[in-house]
């Protein structure tokens, strides 16, 4: 009898994934920053519902939100690997926070006029950012 339900619940199990809620939690994601140093390429990404134009004030960032950053490091063969962050602006919107918090690092809060930071130690040191949300260093060819 076994042998005759295991295909039955392997059968149940193609159809019912497919439907789970984790496959409708796709969510649109937009670049609002990018940065670059020596060694790599450094993006951030937030939920497109969350910006409704260009500029600090199109931003809906007053709570933090779950985005994406995003480091490029093709150039040492390493790839592009996109870490889960918390994302928000300061109270004073001069700056954006990104709380990289899977790997347990201090916010990086990085000026919205754009400025040179560091997200962390190995990678990630004298990264020099655009303006936030803006359309420079935005553009797909980069």
């Amino acid at each position: 009898m076994r042998t005759v339900l295991l295909p039955g619940v392997i059968a149940a199990m193609f159809l019912i994934i497919p439907c789970s809620p984790a496959s409708a939690a796709e969510v649109a994601m937009t670049r609002v920053l990018f940065c670059e140093n020596d060694d790599a390429k450094m993006e951030v990404y937030v939920p497109q519902a969350n910006i409704s134009g260009s500029g600090v004030a199109n931003a809906k960032l007053a709570k933090p939100v779950i985005g994406y950053y995003a480091l490029d490091l093709t150039n040492a063969g390493k790839g592009k690997p996109l870490e889960p962050v918390r994302v928000s602006l300061s109270a004073d919107s001069t700056a954006l926070i990104v709380n990289q918090f899977t790997r347990r690092l201090p916010p990086t809060r990085i000026p919205v006029a754009g400025g040179t930071v560091d997200f962390d130690k190995r990678f990630g040191e004298k990264a020099k950012c655009h303006a936030f949300n803006s359309d420079s260093g935005l553009r797909e060819d980069q």
